[in-house]
């Protein structure tokens, strides 16, 4: 799905506890972004800068340091990740899918009364840099299995 930063976003989680890949694109003409730039007195182009970085953004209850650059991730590996987990999630079986070493995604199934069919995820994500930076780990509540299908068909559709 596309995202309020501009480009591609998947949303896994709750209100206050959640995880969020995006690829953030800055629009240079945009005003917040332009006086953003002019608050860091350099060019609105410079500050948006190119708009392929993947960011990692974790949250817990808003404890956590919010999240982690991934240099170096392709499109076409976080692709192979929603794909993944696209998968997994059809089979309404437990599973754990992985992002390399930076993110592990742990699904159980659960059924709650208000999402009806889901699941339970915990998160463990390890910053890229320095190494030896801690693994970051949450849990969400049940999360709706039809809803976060969608969510990821329509994230994929934003990557082609």
């Amino acid at each position: 799905m596309s995202s309020d930063f501009g480009g591609p976003a998947l949303f896994i989680g709750e209100d206050t506890t959640f995880l969020l890949l995006v690829r953030p694109e800055l629009d240079p003409v945009d005003p917040g972004v332009r006086a953003a730039a002019e608050q860091a007195g350099i060019s609105p182009e410079e500050f948006a800068g190119p708009g392929n970085m993947w960011t990692l953004v974790l949250d817990d209850d808003f404890d956590s340091d919010g999240g982690f650059e991934l240099p170096g991730v392709r499109d076409s590996e976080v692709d192979d990740f929603a794909e993944r987990l696209q998968a997994a999630l059809v089979t309404g079986e437990p599973f754990t899918v992985e992002a390399g070493a930076v993110l592990r995604l742990d699904g159980r199934p659960n059924t709650d009364a208000r999402t009806g069919e889901g699941y339970v995820f915990t998160v463990h994500a390890t910053p890229p840099e320095p190494e030896g930076a801690p693994t970051v780990s949450l849990e969400t509540g049940t999360i709706s299995r039809a809803s976060l299908l969608a969510d990821l068909e329509e994230f994929r559709r934003a990557l082609a």
